[in-house]
């Protein structure tokens, strides 16, 4: 059975491939050529990727990715559409899915909502219910740096706290889009916000949303 993530994954293999190598994403100084370097590396150099959390790692992380950049952009497309090898854990399907769910969407948008023409995606409910799963449980890692209440609501009035304290600033959207507003995606994410008119000014601008 194909998971979500899997769908993901070659969505946007086929939207970096129809895109080019140079085209602009919504990762800050990246086009698609190092959006794509990225994802092989993440996923096949666990040597090197531990420098994306790890700020001493961050020079091996920055070397591997120049090594992979400089590789033709179709061998890291294949890459990314064949998947992790047998020796990753993320060839694991449950970790894959874990995983991968929230990192392929987020980067599939990265991708799409970077064009001038883009509109949203129709996504399924269950698809929308896996994502607020795994925001759910992340919410409060990915809200730790904000300087004010943050709560996630849904259309339907689920709620998830990701960062305690005053005054409360309340994001309100589907699962999709409120994963985008904390993973660093503010300005592309299509929510609504709710509080004090400087907390939320401040929300906006800020840097410490996500990882």
């Amino acid at each position: 059975m194909s998971t979500h993530a899997k769908r993901e994954r070659l969505l946007l293999a086929d939207l970096l491939e129809t895109a080019g190598p140079d085209a602009p994403t919504l990762c800050e100084g990246w086009t698609t050529r190092d959006l794509a370097a990225h994802v092989v590396v993440r996923e096949r150099r666990p040597d090197a990727a531990g420098g994306i959390l790890i700020k001493q790692l961050a020079p091996r992380l920055d070397k591997v990715m120049a090594e992979y950049t400089d590789k033709p952009y179709e061998e890291l497309i294949q890459l990314i559409r064949t998947g992790p090898p047998r020796f990753s854990p993320f060839s694991l399907k449950p970790l894959d899915e874990a995983s991968n769910i929230i990192e392929f969407y987020v980067h599939t948008e990265d991708v799409r909502r970077a064009q001038p023409d883009w509109s949203p995606r129709e996504l399924d409910p269950v698809f929308q219910d896996a994502l607020w799963s795994r925001l759910e449980r992340t919410a409060r890692l990915m809200g730790r740096g904000v300087t004010t209440g943050l709560v996630l609501r849904r259309p339907d009035g689920q709620t998830a706290v990701a960062h305690r304290g005053t005054p409360v600033v309340t994001v309100t959207g589907e699962p999709s889009e409120l994963v985008l507003f904390c993973y660093g995606r503010q300005s592309a994410a299509k929510v609504d916000l709710d509080g004090d008119e400087n907390a939320i000014a401040k929300l906006h601008e800020t840097k410490q949303l996500g990882i």
